[in-house]
C-alpha cells in the first residue's frame, strides 16, 4: 500500500502541495477536508468525508421535494418543542414568549 516518498517543500504558513496523482487517486478535490494525524513516524494525512454537510444537503433536498421550506420546518420544531416542554414540565412554553 505504501508507495515511494514524494518530497515537497513546506511553503509560507506551513502549506504543502499534495501531488496531483495522489489527490486524484484518493479523490481529494479543492475544498475537500483532510485530517492530520500525528503518528510515531510522522504525520499521516487522510482524506475525510464531510458527512454532516452531506446529511444537511440530503435533508434540504428531501424538504424541497416535499415543498417544505426551512422556515416551516423551524416553526414545526418550535411547536413540537413547546408540546414537549408542556408535557414534561407542565409549562405552556408559548405563554413565556
Amino acid at each position: 500500500m505504501a508507495g515511494e516518498a514524494r518530497l515537497r517543500r513546506v511553503q509560507q504558513r506551513g502549506q504543502v502541495t499534495i501531488p496531483i496523482e495522489l489527490r486524484r487517486k484518493l479523490g481529494i478535490e479543492e475544498g475537500g477536508v483532510v485530517a492530520f494525524i500525528e503518528t510515531e513516524n510522522g504525520i499521516l494525512i487522510s482524506p475525510q468525508e464531510v458527512l454532516a454537510m452531506d446529511a444537511v444537503d440530503r435533508v434540504g433536498k428531501a424538504l424541497k421535494e416535499r415543498g417544505i421550506s426551512l422556515e416551516e420546518l423551524i416553526a414545526s420544531g418550535r411547536g413540537i418543542r413547546g408540546e414537549m416542554i408542556d408535557e414534561r414540565y407542565g409549562v405552556n412554553a408559548e405563554e413565556d414568549d
